[in-house]
């Protein structure tokens, strides 16, 4: 009997995936289990697996197009069976899905036909992961076939693409590599001549199509930013006392080659703050508040479509340098989109850093149903009063956004009064 191959939930907020390559071909042979397709969900890549034994008799769901969850985008049944119903059911004469419909925009007279005019045109909409090209057009290719063109250091416009609409997917990237594709400058001299000579961005504007990932950050703060009573809280920290905790404990860990960074004692200290003040360890419920009593960090990292929060599961309980390296680990898996939807979610609480690009100061947005967050600004020199007397110390800005409905800001101010004391004391991290 055939079976329907639906999109799958492969996520816990995943509404449409976004097929990236199909591992299979109409008319291979398939067994309950094996990986069908690579899907882009709202997070990550992840795979997509059959549900049943038989041949993969018909793709309704291109490479490049995306698919709410639950819809028919494969049959798989016997080699002789009438399947005309289930795919006529599935999407009528069962053509593989059409990528979305793309923007109409003026081109540029550089690329216009040799009769000088210039009309509008119906032009591809550039895909998730798309790159510009020095040409000022837009190379339309997945995400995962343009990271395997960097790692190989083959420029996209050197790769002729086979998927929907000329987009370039894994399987052009490797035959381009197979093939021996020069990368650097050789990419000029496989364009056309007038795309050598277009001016870059010649075109008023460039419509850039939303990532599953780009539209899940835009639904959440939708969620949040209107409906969530917000207010802040911000406190300046001396990290003297930190910087030279940092200096000691990386002096130890020399032997390993590892590194802390202030992020990784911004990270402990809050999760044993939280450990300490549970009611801002918590979560609105809509009818009730839910108070955790262990911690979850959630800590948000920056992606190429947005940012992810890879959760530190009970980080009150672990280590600095534990804390460090597995932030790390989940970050470089967060940027390549292969983290598991266990890994980046659960979060009790959620810490956003961007102290690295010189921040000295923000506010972030609550991720519900968490009811709170804190902001992490840089550290730096300032000069300041102690005792009287002007003198240099590093400092710090921390920022908690508050939902009103479960912290009230005496519960927060006891928070960060904790938090406070610990980064300015690191050895009662210990105690």
């Amino acid at each position: 009997m055939a079976t329907k191959v639906h999109m799958e939930a492969l996520s816990p907020t995943m509404e449409e995936g976004q097929i990236v390559k199909w591992l299979k071909a109409e008319g291979d042979a398939v067994k309950n289990g094996e990986v069908l397709a690579e899907v882009e969900t709202d997070k990550a890549t992840m795979e997509l697996v059959a549900r049943g034994n038989g041949v993969l008799r018909k793709i309704l769901a291109s490479e490049g197009s995306t698919t709410p969850v639950g819809e028919v985008i494969a049959v798989i049944g016997s080699p002789d069976e009438d399947i005309s119903a289930l795919v006529g059911a599935a999407g009528g004469a069962g053509s593989p899905a059409a990528p979305p419909s793309a923007p109409t925009v003026e081109e540029p007279a550089a690329a216009a036909p040799q009769g000088g005019s210039t009309e509008k045109t119906e032009a591809p909409a550039p895909a998730a992961g798309s790159e510009d090209t020095a040409a000022g057009g837009r190379v339309q290719a997945s995400p995962l076939a343009r990271r395997l063109a960097e790692e190989a250091g083959i420029p996209l416009s050197t790769v002729e693409g086979s998927g929907p609409g000329g987009r370039i997917v894994k399987r052009d990237v490797e035959a381009a590599v197979e093939e021996g594709v020069p990368p650097g400058e050789a990419a000029a001299s496989t364009r056309p001549a007038a795309a050598q000579t277009a001016a870059p961005s010649a075109a008023d504007y460039d419509d850039i199509p939303l990532t599953q990932i780009r539209k899940t950050i835009a639904k959440r703060l939708v969620e949040s930013i209107g409906p969530v009573p917000h207010f802040f809280l911000t406190m300046d920290v001396d990290m003297s006392g930190a910087v030279e905790a940092r200096k000691g404990i990386n002096a130890l860990l020399a032997d390993t080659g590892e590194k802390i960074s202030f992020n990784d004692l911004v990270l402990k200290a809050t999760a044993l703050a939280l450990h300490r003040h549970p009611e801002c360890n918590a979560h609105w419920m809509g009818d009730r508040v839910r108070r955790f009593n262990r911690v979850h960090l959630a800590v948000a990292v920056a992606v190429e479509d947005g940012l992810i929060t890879p959760v530190v599961r009970d980080a009150h309980r672990k280590g600095i340098a534990e804390i460090g390296r597995e932030v790390k680990e989940m970050a470089g898996r967060a940027r390549e989109k292969k983290l598991k939807p266990e890994e980046y979610s659960g979060g009790t609480f959620s810490v956003s850093n961007l102290g690295m690009f010189g921040i000295e100061e923000f506010t972030a947005v609550i991720n519900p149903p968490e009811a709170g967050i804190l902001a992490v600004g840089a550290v730096e020199d300032r000069v300041v009063a102690v005792d009287g007397q002007a003198v240099v110390r590093s400092r710090m800005k921390i920022t908690m956004s508050c939902d009103h409905r479960v912290i009230d800001g005496a519960q927060g101010s006891r928070f960060l009064a904790t938090l406070k004391g610990l980064l300015e004391q690191p050895v009662r991290m210990l105690v």
